[in-house]
């Protein structure tokens, strides 16, 4: 029951999630986190169990973080992470699949745009997007996504369309997911917009 939505704009981009933490017909909590900041300048929304959604974000994270201290501060560019991401998933395939869904997105300096975002599912498929949604909300939203994204999208423009997404899964979806979480990742690195409970609340 999951929402995860990204969208690349000219100069970053925005991720979101819904907060809720939730099993069969039990809430846990309304105040999680779901998107994991792999480096100073990416960040990963993760759709799934909170198990594999917490074991596979602090796994690629750490790893990422090794690679940086092993290579002189070498960090990868958001491809890269995309790719060892998207390879970590498939070779779990053979052994214990993570049961995750996932939108990166990071800034680099050297991508004209500033930056990219890629789309990924458990099955280890990876794709380049401009936008995306993970979970139930692709059905009430990618339409929305499709006719309002354009390569002109600026920062607050692209914060308005995903809060499009939101009211829209408010209005129209079954399950109340009353918190979410946005978070934008430009040359300033990654930084929390807005959140509608404070992830650090415990």
């Amino acid at each position: 029951m999951d929402t995860v939505f990204g969208v690349s704009y000219n100069g970053g981009v925005i991720l979101a999630t819904d907060q809720v933490n939730a099993r069969s017909i039990l809430m846990y909590q309304q105040n999680l986190d779901k998107i994991a900041e792999l480096s100073s300048h990416s960040a990963m929304g993760v759709s799934g169990p909170n198990c594999d959604l917490v074991n596979f974000s602090e796994y690629i994270s750490k790893n990422l973080a090794l690679y940086e201290l092993s290579n002189d501060g070498l960090r990868l560019s958001t491809h890269a992470q995309a790719n060892f991401c998207r390879g970590e998933l498939a070779k779990a395939l053979r052994k214990g699949p993570f049961q995750v869904n996932i939108i990166l997105g990071g800034y680099d300096e050297k991508t004209p745009t500033g930056g990219s975002l890629y789309v990924m599912d458990y099955m280890g498929s990876c794709v380049k997007a401009k936008y995306g949604a993970q979970g139930y909300a692709s059905n009430f939203c990618l339409s929305i996504m499709d006719r309002d994204w354009d390569e002109n999208l600026n920062e607050d423009a692209a914060v308005v369309l995903v809060e499009k997404c939101m009211k829209e899964l408010q209005m129209r979806f079954l399950i109340n997911q009353s918190n979410f979480i946005i978070k934008v990742i430009d040359k300033e690195g990654v930084r929390t917009l807005k959140f509608g409970a404070d992830p650090t609340d415990n």
